[in-house]
């Protein structure tokens, strides 16, 4: 049974303020904590409940009081492995409860807002709408923008935390009966049986390993990804553009027919760099999960409309379109009569719509009698939905339909386009071996001139086994043909091209396709996106593509393409590369140059931002990134991958989802139509923010690429040997042997974050800063933190890293290096209080996140759980590495404490 949270004498959750409009949120959080409390005492035991509360009490004295953290870890010094394991999840369980009622609560407050006010919450469709229309943006404006508006969202399967659907699916029950109270109007007999059903699921989760017994493969990921695509994204879309329409009618008066603005992308099935598991095979078996999971969803959705749409003939008028439609379906479907129900023969759109149901399930069956194309399944919808308009059908079924309407046009076939991707020295591979010779030993010139000759007379490709990597290569663009054949154009989206150097890297995908004969009408439907990841890229990114653009063959391609250009730019690898300042301001000098380069060469360009979760992976608020970004540089399109722990903060409740879609677009709507003013300072400010780069760059780089012994501190100050067998993603973590360079930008960010230094995210920065003051001014620098977003967002998302880093947690780690502590902690430690101080003069603050309540908040909540994971952590570190790496229970148990803080701290990769 469980207890009256609200009567709890001590709660199992730290009592920290609350502002008053979150007295429902301190409500949930104490709600949830003692039904945590009370399955660990049931499921484990009473003494582990109280080694918790005992432990969680110990942190935060140790917090408020300021006292070194030596106690607390020795606290934990001679605890057991299993015990060790039991702890993390029991720690877990808590943040988990935490993070749950934070997002509920998110809901709350806009329906608070709503309920308050009638002036619209900021950052919304209608809001951003009102602003557009009252600074003189005219409908017809605002309807040639919307025409052009593309946001889509890319779903990769990069992975930073291990959540299994099952665990999705309990989470999800604990979020429903969290909402259906959220205004707290439940009976005392409804809420007992909503507190039994949290339970259950609280229970059952504890009795469930968090991963798999294997690594998953990338029919796994593709599952994980589809969840989020059919179990929510699906259901929320027709919802945002009723939230568009409403919109726009309310401000400008009338409700013009929107286009279509959002799509979906996915790299899980095609991500080949680095990934020997994903190939033709994959793509053929994601698109066709994909496919699988729209068509079950549309015939639900039929299934539904049924019991709408069921006007009769003699009580409402139907096209005789429709009428037509049915005979012709009852004579050309197999067993159509065996779908029908006789008591229904008066009904004709609920026949019709049980004869496109059959027509589906042919569809999934791959039978002729099946639809060709998504296209022909919107016809059928279009049809009734034209008889409904022309009988007085508007409040009669019409809206269901259009629901369904929005969905198959952006779904289609496919649910989500996908993207391929393979690093440019596999192309230089295969065409070495298809034109004889070392490809990536001739200079750019000779290649380029090589190329030209491939793509107007393309050679035969040499024989050879499934396995080899020409044969591989090029089963790749085969498949694209079948592909775009069977699951409709939209089913493929780019080819991105990692690592690309030179405009032959580009040209060698065209070559390649035609080889492969991948192409339409003698065109190659490729959209070929080159992708530029260190910061040296960046800055060598316009010469590249001029010669893209000064390219007859290139700019031929690209006029079968509609003289559209996508460049996708790499924020983690430049970060990896340079540090985050000279990262981020390389990413911004090549939007500007790359904007101003298309313009001239009369292309439209598109970027494609590949952003992560955390800080140093361009993790941060999406609306202020695209406030923050080149004047110009959005032009209606915001293309951004999610992946890792964002996926499921932005995407795993329905409510939370639409509100970022809506931000998202509205954000996109307003830098498109109004973007911000120029501001005559903005000239001083590139200089100075180019000299801090620099500095920055030089910095970071004598740290982590210059030093020789610095691999070997990462090594050891990191648990990326841990890190490096989580059985949470298909890929390798690495691209290729070798040290730093060549690990991945993700497991590179989740060791730091790990160890709770998120050296990553700021390391160069403080010195820069200092710089900066130093040379400039006080006045000149807080100046420009103050009124350039570009310089405010990055030191708002340092900000944010630093609040979640403990130092003190971080040299624990650190001493497990042995010598290399004295020669490396000082070091990084001045370098975190020099840009700590820093920050607090330019924000003119005493504390981090003084002017944030809300992540403060969060930040507290969670400090008490995640601190003393961090420390086992750390003493399980030490115990396996002395055990050769070998015990495979305090591998488990590490295991568990990097999934713990993971939660956590989230933003972690």
């Amino acid at each position: 049974m469980t207890p009256d949270a609200s009567q709890d004498p001590a709660p199992p959750l730290r009592d920290v303020e609350f502002a008053r409009t979150d007295t429902l949120l301190r409500d949930d959080v104490r709600r949830l904590g003692a039904m945590v409390g009370d399955m660990l005492a049931e499921q484990a035991s009473p003494a582990l409940l109280e080694r918790v509360e005992a432990l969680r009490r110990a942190a935060i004295a140790r917090r408020e009081s300021g006292t070194p953290v030596d106690a607390l870890a020795e606290g934990l010094s001679q605890v057991g492995t299993d015990e060790a394991e039991a702890l993390v999840r029991a720690f877990a369980a808590y943040f988990g409860a935490v993070n749950l009622a934070e997002r509920v609560h998110r809901i709350r407050r806009r329906r608070d807002y709503q309920r308050a006010s009638d002036a619209p919450q900021p950052g919304g469709l209608e809001a951003v709408v009102r602003t557009l229309h009252d600074d003189g943006v005219s409908l017809d404006d605002l309807q040639a923008c919307l025409a052009r508006l593309h946001v889509e969202p890319v779903f990769t399967a990069h992975p930073t935390e291990a959540v299994r659907r099952v665990l999705l699916e309990k989470e999800r029950t604990i979020v429903e009966r969290l909402i259906a109270d959220i205004d707290r109007e439940r009976t005392p007999t409804e809420r007992r049986a909503d507190d039994a059903r949290i339970g259950q699921a609280l229970a059952s989760a504890w009795q469930t390993s968090e991963s798999p017994a294997r690594k998953p493969t990338v029919a796994d990921e593709v599952d994980h990804v589809g969840f989020y695509l059919s179990n929510v994204l699906y259901r929320v879309l027709p919802v945002f553009y009723e939230a568009l329409g409403d919109a726009i009618e309310r401000v400008y008066g009338t409700r013009p027919t929107l286009p279509q603005v959002l799509r979906f992308g996915t790299w899980v099935g095609g991500d080949m760099d680095g990934n020997p598991n994903v190939n033709a095979d994959t793509m053929r078996a994601a698109l066709g999960a994909q496919r699988s999971l729209a068509l079950a969803q549309y015939r639900r959705d039929l299934r539904g409309l049924g019991h709408v749409l069921t006007q009769t003939l003699g009580r409402a008028t139907i096209d005789e379109a429709v009428l037509a439609r049915v005979d012709d379906y009852r004579r050309r479907l197999p067993d159509a009569e065996a779908v029908l129900n006789p008591r229904h023969a008066d009904m004709p759109y609920r026949r019709l719509l049980d004869l496109i149901d059959a027509r589906l399930a042919a569809t999934a069956a791959e039978h002729r009698a099946g639809y060709p194309d998504a296209a022909a399944f919107i016809d059928d919808l279009a049809l009734i939905d034209a008889s409904l308009r022309a009988h007085r059908g508007e409040h009669a079924g019409r809206f269901a339909l259009e629901r369904l309407l929005w969905r198959a046009r952006t779904f289609g076939f496919h649910l989500a386009a996908l993207d391929l991707r393979q690093d440019s020295a596999v192309h230089d591979e295969v065409l070495g071996r298809i034109d004889g010779g070392d490809w990536a030993a001739r200079d750019v010139a000779t290649r380029v001139e090589r190329l030209h000759a491939m793509l107007d007379a393309p050679p035969r490709a040499p024989a050879g086994d499934d396995g080899d990597v020409v044969a591989s290569t090029l089963g790749v663009f085969r498949a694209v043909v079948d592909l775009r054949r069977s699951h409709g154009e939209a089913a493929t989206g780019l080819y991105i091209i990692s690592m690309a150097r030179s405009a032959a890297d580009a040209l060698a995908v065209l070559a390649l396709a035609r080889i492969a004969g991948c192409v339409e009408d003698g065109n190659v439907p490729l959209d070929v996106a080159p992708l530029f990841e260190t910061v040296d890229d960046l800055e060598a990114a316009p010469a590249v593509m001029r010669a893209l653009f000064d390219d007859p063959r290139y700019r031929a391609h690209l006029a079968t393409r509609g003289d559209r250009q996508t460049v996708m730019l790499g924020y983690s690898d430049s970060a990896k590369d340079g540090g985050l300042l000279a990262s981020r301001w390389a990413l911004q000098r090549t939007q500007v140059e790359l904007t101003a380069l298309a313009q001239a060469a009369g292309v439209r360009i598109a970027f494609f931002h590949g952003r992560g979760g955390s800080v140093s992976r361009g993790g941060g608020k999406t609306g202020r990134a695209i406030q923050a970004a080149p004047r110009g540089s959005v032009d209606g399109v915001l293309r951004v991958t999610e992946q890792g722990e964002v996926i499921h903060r932005k995407y795993g409740i329905r409510a939370l989802a639409l509100r970022n879609l809506e931000q998202t677009a509205a954000a996109v709507l307003q830098a498109t139509l109004r973007p911000r003013p120029a501001d005559p300072r903005e000239d001083t400010w590139r200089d100075l923010a180019g000299e801090l780069a620099g500095v920055s760059r030089a910095h970071y780089r004598a740290l982590v690429h210059e030093r020789a012994d610095f691999p070997d501190y990462f090594r050891a100050a990191t648990p990326i040997d841990v890190i490096e067998r989580l059985q949470i993603g298909s890929r390798p973590s690495r691209r290729r042997e070798g040290g730093i360079a060549n690990l991945r930008a993700i497991p590179w960010v989740f060791a730091w974050a790990q160890n709770r230094s998120g050296l990553t995210g700021w390391y160069g920065l403080g010195t820069a800063l200092a710089h900066g003051i130093e040379r400039h001014g006080r006045e000149a620098m807080a100046e420009m933190a103050r009124d350039w977003p570009f310089f405010r967002a990055a030191l708002d998302d340092v900000e944010m890293l630093l609040a979640k880093s403990d130092i003190d947690i971080f040299e624990r780690y650190s001493q497990l290096a042995g010598d290399a502590h004295a020669a490396f902690f000082p070091e990084i430690a001045a370098e975190f209080r020099r840009v700590r101080d820093a920050i607090l003069l330019l924000k003119g603050q005493d504390a981090l996140l003084a002017d944030d309540y809300r992540l403060q908040l969060s930040i507290r909540l969670r400090n008490p759980y995640v601190d003393p994971i961090s420390l086992l952590q750390v003493e399980l570190l030490r115990r396996w590495r002395a055990a050769d790496r070998e015990d495979d229970d305090l591998l488990r148990a590490l295991i568990s404490t990097v999934n713990g803080i993971a939660a956590g701290i989230q933003n972690t990769g």
